[in-house]
């Protein structure tokens, strides 16, 4: 008997021991649903936001694709880009449409959170937005204080993109696919100056971007994103305050060539310590009448220039004695024109793209709606390619030996309600067209490859007031572009995604 009850007490000490342990062990595992966002935010985006029947893991595919149960899931976008910019509320859409006080911000109907049948939710509170504000004001971090896309600064893979429209540049990051980051460029407040074109350096440290409504033309700090020195050209010029069209960047990274549409001119800038001397400045006159697209060979001393109106283009060497305009080549056969902006019978050459070993180029002719191959050393026509209505911008994919052109008004080639502009494929050794993207586009002008991470990147100006209706509005109005992104292996959309941006997205680059 005795041994029994000694047994019995053994037992519930046992079972106390097991259930008061497990008490402790479940303690221990019990976990704080935060999401990874500092409490303030958390408190505002998991009890508001990711609820059932919105943002939360079982509804999000339904609510524009954006997933807010973690600070991860933000950074990741909905289905038309970035929610959330860091550093930059005032293009952070996910404040629109939590705003309901118009004097704080863009305000976009209907306000989240919102109410159903089933469910009442009050709006944000005053105090509630400016939290989330100021949360993305200072970079939107997470709750260890880990700013997105901030990690690898020297090596990460951007994309930028010009919001022509505005005097930002978007940064894209190259694996997520997302806009990361916007920032300032341009030099004079008082006018948008329509950034034109920017083209990063070998070594992905710099960019350099030029300005059709602007004299300057600026050196950008990539692993930063802030614009570091400029030089003014009308200081040199005297007459050139704007037209500055295309840079192209010497293989050393040691000077910056660029041309002006309007002032019929090109100059040579140091790209060190941007300067640019009065010799290294040519007022080209009739010779370079509409001067656009530039590529150059590899001594970088001649280039060959588009003359955007007529049948030729020029062979020019800058220090060539004693005559710089070495050569008006033909594009077509006939005598060397230069009509004016009228004529749409003639070639009409808009942009140019050297091969890497040098010995073809290409032209874009958005007067014939064709591409034209060139022997780069003969400088004579090797091959007429068709493609869509207004060709525009240009660029190779190396290890595909493709030459991706955007066709900025193709009605035929693109069968989406709506949708206009195509993207031709052609294989650059056997000149073939490979295939015709025709996707969801509005007017693409500019694209880039992305070979690192397998992507092209195509951006759709939709500057038509007749183009794709807006998701959302912007700061300063406006119509906004996107960019769709296609897989290079595949040449199918990558994904179904439509990602926004600001107005007129115009030219793109990708670092590495």
């Amino acid at each position: 008997m005795r041994r029994n009850v000694l047994i019995s007490l053994f037992v519930l000490v046992a079972v106390v021991v097991i259930y008061l342990s497990s008490c402790v062990h479940s303690s221990q595992l019990q976990v704080v649903v935060d999401g990874n966002y500092p409490p303030a935010i958390g408190n505002i985006i998991i009890n508001k936001c990711a609820v059932s029947g919105c943002h939360d893991s079982k509804s999000y595919q339904n609510a524009n694709g954006l997933l807010l149960d973690t600070w991860d899931h933000l950074f990741a976008g909905g289905d038309n880009g970035a929610m959330v910019v860091a550093y930059s509320p005032q293009y952070s859409p996910l404040l629109y449409a939590t705003n309901t006080d118009s004097t704080l911000g863009l305000v976009l109907k209907p306000t989240m959170p919102y109410s159903t049948s089933g469910r009442t939710m009050s709006p944000l509170s005053r105090s509630e937005y400016l939290t989330l504000y100021n949360w993305i004001a200072a970079g939107a971090p997470d709750k260890n204080g880990n700013v997105p896309f901030a990690s690898n600064p020297d090596t990460r893979q951007k994309i930028y993109l010009t919001q022509s429209g505005s005097d930002l540049m978007a940064v894209i990051d190259g694996k997520s696919k997302m806009v990361m980051r916007y920032f300032s460029i341009g030099a004079d407040s008082g006018q948008i100056e329509n950034a034109h074109e920017v083209e990063f350096s070998s070594d992905g440290n710099y960019a350099f971007v030029c300005f059709y409504n602007g004299s300057y033309v600026q050196k950008i700090d990539v692993a930063s994103d802030r614009v570091i020195s400029g030089v003014n050209m009308f200081d040199v010029t005297q007459k050139a305050a704007g037209g500055w069209s295309i840079v192209d960047v010497s293989p050393e990274d040691t000077n910056v060539a660029v041309t002006n549409y309007l002032a019929n001119s090109m100059g040579i800038i140091n790209a060190t310590n941007m300067t640019i001397s009065q010799s290294n400045y040519v007022d080209g006159g009739s010779y370079l009448s509409y001067a656009h697209g530039i590529t150059h060979v590899p001594t970088f001393d001649t280039f060959l220039i588009t003359l955007q109106y007529g049948n030729m283009i020029r062979k020019f060497g800058p220090h060539t004695k004693p005559h710089p305009f070495l050569k008006a080549v033909s594009l077509d056969g006939q005598a060397p024109r230069i009509t004016d902006t009228g004529d749409k019978t003639s070639p009409n050459p808009h942009q140019i793209e050297m091969l890497p070993d040098n010995s073809r180029y290409f032209v874009a002719c958005q007067g014939t709606n064709d591409v034209r191959v060139m022997d780069a050393y003969a400088d004579t026509l090797i091959k007429v390619i068709p493609v869509g209505t207004y060709p525009q911008e240009m660029t190779l994919c190396e290890s595909k030996n493709y030459l991706f052109v955007t066709c900025m008004q193709d009605v035929n080639a693109n069968t989406l309600p709506g949708r206009l502009g195509s993207v031709y494929v052609i294989d650059y050794n056997t000149y073939q067209v490979v295939k015709v993207l025709n996707g969801n586009f509005y007017q693409p002008h500019d694209m880039c490859v992305d070979e690192q991470d397998g992507y092209i990147f195509i951006a759709s100006t939709n500057s038509n007031p007749n183009g794709i209706p807006i998701h959302h509005p912007i700061p300063g109005g406006g119509r906004p572009g996107w960019y769709s992104v296609y897989d290079l292996n595949t040449l199918q959309p990558a994904d179904s995604r439509q990602y926004e941006v600001l107005v007129f997205p115009y030219a793109m680059n990708a670092r590495f």
